[in-house]
């Protein structure tokens, strides 16, 4: 197994309260993505919505991963001001969050 160099994904699974409409919903996805421009380490940026037949997502409606080139860049991430703002919108908007960070490793067969 091979882990990828000057990869780590930053991934975050989201449940929005039922409060949280589809409108504000568009806008926080909107925000996260332009942390793209804001914060250097991050590189890119995808999301997507739940579209699985196994029916486990325990509530999870939302996927967001972010790209990053070091494990450090993701701690710089988290501690940038334009993160922690956009952060004090996005998180009361939550009713449940999984927040999971790894390197890609590619199996060799």
């Amino acid at each position: 197994m091979e882990e990828a160099k000057g990869v780590v994904k930053h991934v975050l699974l989201a449940k929005f309260k039922d409060s949280t409409t589809p409108d504000q919903i568009e806008e926080l996805i909107k925000g996260y993505a332009s942390l793209v421009d804001l914060v250097p380490p991050m590189k890119a940026f995808h999301w997507g919505k739940d579209v699985s037949a196994e029916n486990l997502h325990e509530g999870f409606t939302h996927v967001f991963e972010s790209t990053f080139e070091s494990v450090e860049g993701i701690a710089e991430y988290v501690t940038h001001p334009a993160h922690e703002e956009f952060a004090n919108v996005f998180l009361p908007q939550l009713e449940k969050i999984v927040v999971v960070d790894y390197k890609p490793t590619t199996v060799h067969l």
